[in-house]
């Protein structure tokens, strides 16, 4: 008789490959959940919980990413700036027009995984650019096609009279 067992993968047989996502035009929710399940290693056969085996991620034109109905001009993020009543909130189209916009999906994708000691170790592996240009050129990242794993991912814009 043989025991079936689950193999657990420990830290030192980890392979991390590197990808290169454009969020030109993706739909922000849907590209967090897909960085997300990266990062964490989900897609691959061998994922174990506790160990990091996700990959390493670039995503470029982070400034041009899309959100689906009024998000942009209603949606809020409130933060504290440490002193009292410094309690402030932007909206989402604030933060995307601002100095980092990467910090939208950074926080969107954060809040995808779960949280711990871990979390903070898969999200070293995420490096989010406002433009076209990252200095990850050496790493020779695989170019991800998010656009096109499902029609939805990318918003189109609405047709004149429909």
């Amino acid at each position: 008789m043989s025991m079936k067992t689950t193999r657990s993968l420990k830290p030192a047989e980890v392979t991390k490959a590197w990808l290169l996502i454009d969020a030109d035009g993706l739909v922000l929710g849907r590209l967090a959940s897909i960085i997300a399940q990266r990062l964490r290693g989900k897609h691959k056969p061998q994922f174990t919980p506790h160990v990091d085996c996700g990959d390493n991620i670039v995503v470029i034109n982070a400034e041009k990413v899309r959100l689906t109905g009024n998000k942009a001009g209603e949606k809020l993020f409130h933060y504290h700036t440490g002193h009292a009543g410094g309690i402030k909130q932007r909206t989402i189209a604030q933060r995307l027009g601002g100095k980092n916009p990467g910090h939208v999906i950074e926080k969107a994708v954060e809040r995808m995984i779960t949280r711990g000691p871990l979390q903070r170790a898969q999200m070293k592996h995420l490096h989010v650019y406002a433009g076209a240009v990252h200095p990850h050129d050496g790493q020779q990242p695989q170019p991800l096609d998010v656009a096109a794993m499902n029609p939805k991912n990318a918003v189109t814009p609405k047709r004149a009279g429909a």
